[in-house]
């Protein structure tokens, strides 16, 4: 329950003497507010938000309070005292649990709507695609409100509940748990009147006792809806369900004959699959409805089938039918024959910008998360000049039942709140509204029609972009992925893909298992294992990381050059670079005393126009015997510090040889116990505190007792455990894919490539790919060691892989050129991969090439 509470003694005078008696009180004041739990979200009008101050494991919002007050909030939602904040004027409402106040005021916030339908999501994989598609499908009928991107957890579910408006006709939510108990509480906030149970996996079955446990509690979900949809080839699913006598009635669909939608046959095309379907079933208005239908869905993988039959059925039973439905899919989700992506997408674009394209979707909800997406990324900037500007590509906003005027005075809000400095709006009513004119009249505009106007304007050089962070966002019938086409630096058609959320998840993983006040050094060298430094570093940074490392002084000159402001740690300085090093605020570590002499005198050379010691740190050899002071020298490291203020030992370290062994356990707890001792001499020797660490990625998951006061993630942040006993908790977060240039059909006897080292067993088929050695797929992949994915097939590599290209054994897989083509990610193990040639997933990341693109997305 929430607290009485009152406002603090100096309250501002429109708010004085306001008592809560209880929760009817406190939503009736913030029932209009934006809520905000993170100190780094985008706030449209801070005056007319509310601070709800969490208190987790690894961070403390109440450390926030003051900063959130500077940026203008003034209403606030902790567990504290309101005198702790006696300075700061507004309105405090304390609770003993922040979160649990949260989740009653989203509960008192649902039963506002009780004729809103609502229709909820769980299972194990596919709810946020579900959810995607199925508002996709509905918004031309409805006006829709739905969970942001995957808010599917105890925080995620009332933030999402927290958008339902008046107009809204029908809310999409998903609701995700990990362990018992957790259901129940989502369920009374989402109160869901339709449901949808996508699956059911291993997915955080390490929580519960059983699989039939994790079903039972994904349940509880619906025990009050009318309704639930689910796939019957689930038995288990089935089993369940039937135990649990519900109240509620089913849909189901699936391959078996009792299915109330049945797939009675499959046939596989190139880009699509034909489902013959037989139905029965009764609609939302208890009409029967039965016949059979060809559906043709725009996939080819099962797991895109199985969602869309969720949405199939879904929109079945509120009244649509099959026809409807099949016109509604292509016009959705087809475009050049290729189903759309559902997510953010970072790219290089022309000219040094930036592109964030997010062109298939546009409403007020989805335009926030994009400019949140694009506040996180930190802008290109030169070393202490100002950021590159802030561009908005965006068409009108479409099915919200709001008035125009009402939906664009929101609009400029956004934009004026994130910074915005041009804005390209295509469409009848963004050029149109006078209002829309006047709260944007400091941003640089420009309006057309309709896309063609845009492009034919760009093309003729009336539109220009330079050193630009461009944001595309645009309904799907504004066709903007022709603008991403133009803006695109164009490259060849081999990709890396890097899924920033995979790579947060692995994040929060490592920081569970570290103790709260446990600091993480995070490893960005080599281009961040191939995956893009500066925007890697800028989630990380985003993420509240507490240090970052690289090889070499240039990756932090980049780093800084791309807005980062965190610690950085330098492992390869020299003596020229030393200037950088200062320049840039970064910090060498010191190996040897040849670098800490050298290092010395250029600080005190360099101290006339500083205040402080400049920070380094100190690497000690425990036995890896690569870089590093001996256990013996470093008493002597400690006399010559202590006899010069130029230098402050920031950290001290050391590098385990064996952590990811078991058999150098021994060996390894020796290092770790060798380096405390001499670590804690020289901090007894110096007389101050400094950072001592010892566990890399391997040595956090198997040495915990020994995390001291910081750890350096590498490896595990990119989605492999080096142990591999963990790697199940583990996301992949790069994917790297081709395309196929060309496929030919040879004769049996006849060899493919240099050096004729493959020969045709018999009668094939083959395919060119666009990758090869200068890309970085190491040419001992050659001749049947390596494999790609393609068409949900497994094909090896045949021949010498060559510079630019490799080919691929295509015989019995039904695929057409131009078809993409997985070289690793979660499809082909790039551990099962490096294992394959004798090698570590470290050489294969690290060795992407430059020329092979970059593409960064946010689910």
């Amino acid at each position: 329950m929430l607290y009485k509470s009152k406002e603090s003694k100096n309250m501002n005078q429109a708010n004085n003497n306001k008592i809560f008696q209880d929760i009817t009180d406190v939503y009736e004041f913030i029932k209009d507010k934006q809520i905000v739990t993170d100190s780094r979200s985008l706030i449209a009008v801070p005056s007319e938000a509310v601070f709800f101050a969490f208190k987790g494991k690894h961070a403390d919002g109440n450390q926030f309070v003051e900063e959130m007050y500077a940026k203008g909030v003034r209403a606030f939602v902790t567990n504290l005292e309101s005198s702790n904040f006696q300075h700061l004027e507004g309105l405090w409402v304390r609770v003993p649990h922040t979160l649990t106040a949260l989740q009653e005021l989203a509960t008192f916030h649902r039963l506002q709507f009780p004729h809103l339908e609502v229709i909820g999501i769980t299972g194990s994989n596919g709810k946020t695609m579900v959810k995607e598609w199925l508002s996709q499908l509905l918004q031309g009928k409805f006006s829709l409100v739905k969970s942001p991107k995957s808010y599917n957890s105890q925080l995620g579910v009332p933030l999402s509940i927290w958008q339902i408006k008046a107009h809204h006709q029908i809310g999409i939510f998903e609701a995700g748990i990990s362990k018992p108990a957790e259901m129940v509480k989502l369920a009374q906030i989402i109160q869901p009147t339709l449901g949808i149970f996508t699956n059911i996996g291993t997915a955080h079955d390490e929580g519960f006792h059983s699989r039939q446990e994790k079903i039972r509690e994904k349940l509880q979900l619906f025990q009050h809806s009318r309704l639930i949809i689910y796939c019957n080839n689930y038995e288990d699913i089935t089993q369940e369900i039937l135990k649990s006598k519900p109240t509620y009635q089913t849909l189901t669909w699936g391959r078996k004959a009792n299915a109330h939608i049945q797939i009675l046959n499959t046939e596989r095309h190139a880009n699509r699959q034909t489902l013959s379907i037989q139905y029965h079933f009764q609609n939302h208005l208890s009409q029967e409805k039965s016949g059979n239908y060809l559906l043709s869905l725009p996939f080819t993988d099962m797991a895109s089938v199985e969602n869309a039959m969720h949405c199939v059925a879904m929109l079945l039973y509120l009244g649509y039918d099959l026809a409807e439905i099949q016109s509604l899919i292509y016009q959705q989700f087809v475009g050049k024959n290729k189903a759309l992506p559902m997510r953010l997408e970072l790219k290089k674009g022309i000219h040094q910008c930036t592109l964030i394209d997010d062109t298939y979707t546009n409403d007020l909800q989805a335009l926030s998360v994009a400019l949140d997406f694009m506040n996180q990324q930190r802008q290109k900037q030169t070393f202490g000049q100002s950021l590159k500007h802030k561009t908005l590509i965006l068409s009108d906003i479409l099915h919200t039942n709001m008035a125009s005027e009402n939906v664009y005075q929101q609009v400029a809000r956004m934009l004026q709140s994130n910074a915005i400095s041009k804005l390209i709006g295509i469409g009848q009513d963004i050029r149109t509204l006078a209002v829309f004119q006047e709260e944007t009249k400091d941003i640089e505009k420009y309006f057309y029609s309709d896309t063609e106007e845009f492009i034919q304007d760009f093309l003729q050089g009336r539109i220009h972009f330079q050193n630009e962070q461009i944001l595309i966002k645009g309904a799907r019938k504004f066709q903007f992925d022709r603008i991403t086409a133009y803006l695109q630096e164009k490259v060849h058609g081999t990709r890396l893909e890097i899924n920033l959320d995979a790579l947060v998840h692995n994040l929060k993983f490592y920081k569970s298992l570290l103790k709260p006040q446990t600091k993480v050094m995070v490893m960005v060298k080599a281009f961040a294992y191939g995956s893009g430094s500066a925007e890697v570093a800028s989630v990380l940074q985003y993420q509240n990381v507490d240090y970052l490392a690289v090889a070499y002084t240039d990756e932090g000159v980049h780093l800084r050059e791309n807005g980062i402001r965190l610690p950085i740690m330098v492992m390869n300085p020299s003596e020229e670079t030393f200037d950088k090093i200062i320049q840039y605020r970064l910090e060498p570590e010191i190996y040897s005393f040849r670098l800490l002499k050298q290092f010395l005198n250029y600080a005190k050379m360099a101290q006339i126009n500083m205040a402080t010691p400049l920070p380094i740190h100190l690497k000690l050899d425990t036995g890896m015997r690569r870089l590093g002071f001996e256990v013996m020298e470093i008493e002597e490291v400690g006399k010559i510090l202590s006899q010069h203020t130029a230098l402050k030992v920031a950290s001290i370290f050391t590098h385990l040889a064996g952590a990811d062994e078991e058999r150098h356990n021994t060996f390894s707890l020796q290092q770790l116990t060798n380096f405390q001792k001499v670590a804690n001499g020289l901090e007894n020797l110096l007389g101050y505190h400094f950072i001592k660490h010892a566990l890399n990625s391997a040595g956090i998951t198997r040495w915990a007792d020994y995390q001291m006061d910081m750890v350096r993630l590498g490896i595990g942040l990119y989605g492999v455990e080096a142990n591999g006993f963990l790697q199940q908790h583990l996301q992949n977060v790069t994917t790297l894919k081709t395309t196929i240039s060309q496929i030919k059909n040879i004769k049996k006897g006849e060899t493919v490539g240099y050096g004729r080292r493959w020969e045709a067993q018999q009668d094939s088929k083959i395919g060119t790919i666009a990758i090869g050695y200068a890309d970085g797929y190491d040419r001992r992949f050659s001749n049947g060691l390596g494999k790609v994915f393609v068409k949900g097939k497994l094909a090896p590599i045949i021949g010498s892989v060559c510079m630019d290209m490799s080919m691929i054994d295509l015989t019995g897989i039904d695929v057409e050129e131009g078809e993409e083509v997985i070289v690793f990610g979660k499809e082909v193990s790039v551990i099962d991969l490096a294992k394959s040639i004798n090698t570590i997933p470290y050489e294969l990341f690290t060795g992407i090439g430059e020329r092979v693109k970059r593409v960064f997305f946010t689910e």
